[in-house]
């Protein structure tokens, strides 16, 4: 038996030499699951002996981190100058951003932390060009900015490279639940019909991740990846926007190629280098981040509107008083809520109620408080 990287090629290769119809799925997905263990074991072992590298160490600020993720020279330090202010110093030639250069993007009342990164390069999830550590970056930001132009349109190429790393974009976890147990066997439960997997895929899958006892829930009709994410328990989900630098030398039936080419993933077309699309593409990340903004009004008094608090779509009043003085949280008895979430202005609410963007917020403390 060769090396994990001999055993996930061997496995990658009679993939692409089986030919996939409803007789061979269940092999075909007893064959990803094998390399999703042996990329699990090759991580293992990376950690064990400290990763192969130093490493970046990227402290994160800010309400939010964006990872800037494209090929090299295809523009990244230049954008993050014209979005931040931030110099990265590179010249434009490939493979000069040789570490994490981050910048601050102050947007919509938001602070947002943006990376710009080593350009990846096939087979970085296996560690090319520092490869793994870029892509650990990528896995602990809140948002995925790729950045392709006219000569480096491979955009599959680099989902591949982040898919390889557990990275998956613009998706939502798998709706199966596991319920492991110390015996009993393997019970296999779905509360809709499924279409893509059969029990014995289902077992086998599970049993190359060494799932023997407990049950598995399906709650939507997954296929064999969404079961191996599952399992594998490592995956991170992020959303992410995909833009082309460089547009201003494209012309318009050019635009509609490229277009085209990346379909089905939309495009924003922009020039880094001349400010063009750059507001479009600000208003994309605080979008795609699903900043809430939340103003405070003390009592009796009319509320501030200058500096928001900072929150993300789904948050609660909970969630705000995290982010207010402890003693706030401590001397807190209920929240008066005016705004979209509120049922008429003023409405008294709890901790658990849900705010929506622009909402004005008193916290009303416990008589007798000294907050």
């Amino acid at each position: 038996m060769g090396s994990i990287e001999e055993q996930i090629t061997e496995i990658e290769d009679e993939i692409r030499r089986t030919a996939y119809n409803k007789a061979t799925q269940g092999h075909i997905g007893r064959l990803k699951a094998k390399i999703a263990v042996l990329k699990l074991e090759r991580e293992k072992r990376a950690k064990s002996s400290g990763g192969g590298g130093l490493g970046y160490g990227v402290r994160k600020s800010g309400n939010a981190t964006v990872a800037l993720v494209g090929y090299p020279s295809v523009g990244k330090s230049t954008l993050l100058t014209h979005l931040t202010g931030a110099e990265s110093h590179a010249a434009a030639y490939e493979f000069t951003t040789t570490s994490i250069i981050p910048g601050m993007l102050f947007w919509r009342g938001a602070s947002i932390q943006v990376l710009d990164m080593p350009g990846l390069i096939p087979g970085a999830a296996r560690g090319r060009g520092r490869g793994r550590e870029v892509l650990s970056v990528v896995r602990s930001s809140d948002l995925v900015l790729f950045l392709l132009d006219p000569e480096h349109l491979e955009f599959r190429s680099l989902l591949a490279e982040l898919e390889g790393a557990g990275v998956r974009v613009n998706q939502r976890p798998p709706r199966i639940v596991l319920a492991p147990r110390d015996k009993g066997g393997l019970e296999i439960h779905s509360t809709v019909k499924l279409t893509r997997l059969d029990e014995r895929t289902v077992a086998a899958i599970a049993k190359e991740f060494r799932f023997h006892n407990g049950e598995v829930l399906f709650r939507e009709d997954a296929g064999a990846d969404e079961l191996i994410d599952t399992l594998a328990g490592n995956r991170i989900y992020l959303p992410a926007l995909l833009t082309v630098n460089k547009a201003d030398l494209l012309p318009p039936e050019k635009r509609v190629e490229v277009t085209r080419r990346l379909s089905p993933h939309p495009a924003l077309f922009i020039s880094a280098s001349r400010d063009q699309g750059l507001t479009e593409l600000k208003d994309g990340i605080a979008d795609a981040l699903s900043f809430v903004r939340i103003y405070l009004k003390p009592p009796g008094r009319p509320p501030d509107l200058s500096e928001p608090v900072i929150l993300r779509k789904g948050d609660t009043v909970e969630r705000l008083l995290e982010r207010l003085p402890r003693e706030l949280t401590e001397a807190f008895r209920s929240a008066q809520v005016w705004g979209r979430s509120a049922r008429f202005p003023g409405q008294t609410v709890g901790k658990d109620h849900p705010l929506a963007d622009q909402d004005i917020v008193t916290v009303v403390m416990a008589r007798g408080s000294r907050a």
